[in-house]
């Protein structure tokens, strides 16, 4: 998203490269807003720390002062849990006391505080600015004021609608939820590796802990964008919310983030646009009332701008940059390595004033996860660059998911189209989440001779011409399935 590049670009397949000097020095959305007199601010999980950037989340390259951290941060990985025994633990499930936690908050908490302080400080001054507020939760563990678990009383918590591990489903696509394991509560359970599945009571609290952990994070969105109302500032922001991976919730009989399915690749993308998506606000009128949902849970809304096509985190670049008034990326040659300012995604600013009138099949969304072995190991989630092996690559329409897991060599970032270790193909129609693999019952001769496509062909390309020819037999009943 903040590069408009895809990984096989940016070559980040794990937390352990800075692209500037791994890949490609690529202009970041925060720094081309920098370089056009915007005064840029970060604020909590933005970039990814660490190595990943630079150990500075890439100032002053992206930012003009530097990046905002919550000290309570550290506290994250601690053990800050207290258990049934009255000790403290390292758990997943980790509802508190917030005045009881070190220095009395949170860091979602601290990180609103200063995003509204930093608000506060470009409304006087008048100059644009661009502020990136990335908020931790609902990331695990889910250490989150224990007040919000009263919204989603555990006895109407239901289980995913398919919990089971495909029967279909090629070993390499299963992801073992490493990281969810090594939790202290989730251990005691004693789960076989790496299809065990958690008991049934205890998947229903890691549901109501996330969706309380999910309502946490919205009431700070709701402070914040409330703050814009009282500042004045409604009518001349933009505004995007947007995740950056979704998270399994026992669908498949996975959890946490490291597959190529919806529920760990799907994510919202709201944009607000004064004067576009809604009109500017009148004398007196509150664009975005702060809902305390703790004092009023039976509130609602229904929000009728849907759009229903394929877009992508990497179109946020371009069409951030167009509706500002800055020039939107020019879209990158096939090979971008030497390329610092283009966009591997596509402009959305004619969706703002164009009611979508039908489902275009031409529009695709693209994913990837890399695997280490063609089995579950411990490593599958979280492989480092050299250990990978497989990549899985997946394409999603409206009405179709094509997933291929490929021989991938970490030295020369080289994809073998010819070494298939495993394929997948939903058909969404029948299957919305996505449980009946039908790549099996294919006929895979056609996708076979385009291995004689020229040699520039992107992979991508390739697997739009296989979903073409797969979904066009389909479509006129050649195969039954």
């Amino acid at each position: 998203m903040l590069t408009s590049r895809r990984p096989d670009t940016t070559r980040l397949y794990d937390f352990k490269s800075y692209w500037r000097q791994h890949s490609g020095n690529y202009t970041t959305l925060p720094q081309h807003f920098k370089s056009k007199g915007y005064y840029t601010m970060s604020v909590g999980k933005v970039f990814h720390p660490g190595i990943a950037s630079n150990y500075t989340d890439d100032y002053p390259y992206s930012w003009s002062i530097p990046a905002y951290h919550p000290a309570s941060f550290r506290f994250e990985k601690k053990k800050m849990c207290k258990g049934e025994d009255g000790q403290l633990h390292a758990n997943l499930l980790c509802a508190v006391n917030v005045t009881e936690q070190p220095g009395g908050t949170l860091p979602d908490l601290e990180s609103t505080d200063e995003a509204v302080r930093l608000l506060k400080s470009r409304a006087s001054d008048g100059a644009p600015f661009f502020l990136a507020v990335g908020f931790h939760k609902p990331h695990i563990p889910f250490r989150i004021p224990q007040e919000y678990l009263s919204l989603y009383p555990l006895a109407e918590m239901t289980l995913a609608l398919d919990p089971d591990v495909p029967k279909l489903l090629p070993p390499v696509a299963y992801n073992p939820w490493t990281d969810v394991r090594e939790r202290e509560d989730v251990q005691k359970l004693n789960v076989s590796f790496p299809y065990g599945p958690i008991p049934k009571d205890f998947q229903l609290r890691i549901r109501q802990h996330y969706y309380a952990a999910v309502s946490y994070m919205d009431a700070q969105v709701g402070r914040l964008l409330s703050a814009l109302d009282a500042l004045g500032l409604t009518d001349s922001t933009m505004v995007v919310f947007a995740s950056d991976h979704g998270w399994s919730l026992g669908e498949h009989g996975e959890w946490a983030k490291y597959s190529n399915f919806d529920v760990a690749t799907r994510v919202p993308l709201i944009m607000f646009v004064p004067g576009v998506t809604a009109a500017h606000s009148q004398p007196g009128d509150s664009t975005f009332p702060f809902i305390d949902v703790l004092s009023q849970p039976a509130y609602s809304f229904t929000n009728a701008r849907i759009i229903q096509n394929m877009v992508e985190l990497v179109d946020v670049f371009p069409t951030v940059s167009y509706m500002a008034g800055l020039p939107a990326p020019e879209h990158c040659p096939d090979v971008s390595l030497q390329v610092e300012l283009c966009t591997e995604g596509r402009n959305l600013a004619h969706t703002f004033q164009h009611k979508e009138r039908w489902i275009n099949a031409e529009l695709i969304a693209f994913s990837q996860y890399p695997r280490p072995a063609d089995s579950p190991q411990n490593n599958s989630d979280l492989p480092d660059l050299k250990d990978i092996k497989v990549m899985g690559y997946s394409l999603r329409n409206g009405d179709y998911r094509y997933t291929l897991w490929l021989g991938f060599n970490p030295r020369s970032f080289q994809v073998n189209v010819s070494d298939v270790h495993g394929g997948e193909l939903y058909m969404l129609a029948d299957d919305p989440c996505q449980d009946n693999n039908i790549y099996s019952d294919l006929d895979h001769s056609m996708v076979k001779k385009m291995a004689g496509l020229p040699h520039d062909a992107s992979l991508w390309t390739r697997m739009k011409l296989q979903l073409y020819y797969y979904t066009a037999r389909l479509k006129t009943n050649t195969w039954k399935v």
